[in-house]
């Protein structure tokens, strides 16, 4: 019979807090992650021979080139990359790892009863919230950086009560941003999960096939989109608007 449960299960507690089987699983895919480029890392070439690093330096200069069309500066670019394409990675390998055979199926025995050992770190709503909250925390660190902390906080907090209202409805904005990034995420890596699960159930064989391969390419799409978000909304918090708007004041008059 098919478990399936929409919170994450606890396996073990150190010290009071819980070891979900979700947990388990993104340690694992940070090991893969941080193994893989270790591996790159060590055949890093101008001229790189091996297929591997060939698909890595490809896949690093497509989302590079992505982050370039939105920033339209390479120095900008560069600065921000190793921030999304960690995010791009972390979220894309966790992805695919809990599709993989044992995901789900391998149990043990806790307090509760049976748990699934694995289950995708993405198909838990704790994870996928907290890379929200980092998508926006960082998103508002960078800003602040880049325009200085006095300007940036003017975009939420003024002594003209238009502004003042615009400035509450940008806040509410950035917290609305959390949850739609980390619904979002969460909702189609676990409807995938369940999917799979329901059709191995029901034809254990064959019938899965088909749906394992779209659910590869679901997880590279949630991914590149979850990415595309934050490099859509750094590059506009990043932006000083004054200057845009002194210059078609200029042009007005």
């Amino acid at each position: 019979m098919i478990n399936i449960s929409l919170a994450a299960e606890p396996l073990y507690h150190i010290f009071g807090l819980p070891i979900n089987n979700s947990l388990i699983t993104g340690v694992v895919g940070s090991a893969v992650i941080i193994g893989l480029f270790i591996s790159a890392a060590k055949k890093v070439t101008l001229h790189p021979k091996s297929k591997f690093a060939n698909m890595i330096e490809a896949i690093c200069e497509m989302i590079l080139d992505l982050v370039d069309e939105v920033f339209h500066d390479r120095k900008k670019a560069l600065k921000y990359f190793p921030f999304l394409m960690t995010i791009f990675i972390f979220i894309v390998i966790n992805n695919w790892l809990g599709l993989l055979p044992g995901v789900g199926s391998i149990t043990v025995m806790t307090k509760e009863g049976l748990a699934p050992l694995f289950r995708g770190a993405n198909a838990d709503l704790n994870t996928t919230l907290a890379l929200a909250i980092i998508s926006v925390v960082m998103t508002q660190i960078y800003a602040a950086r880049e325009l200085g902390v006095a300007k940036h906080l003017k975009k939420y907090f003024s002594l003209n009560p238009i502004m003042t209202f615009v400035g509450i409805l940008e806040l509410v904005g950035e917290f609305s941003k959390m949850f739609s990034f980390s619904f979002r995420l969460f909702g189609n890596i676990f409807a995938g999960e369940v999917l799979l699960a329901v059709i191995a159930f029901l034809s254990p064989l064959i019938a899965p096939l088909p749906f394992f391969g779209l659910e590869l390419f679901v997880g590279l799409v949630q991914g590149l989109v979850f990415t595309m978000l934050t490099l859509v909304f750094l590059a506009i918090a990043t932006t000083d608007h004054s200057e845009y708007n002194h210059a078609e004041a200029s042009v007005g008059h």
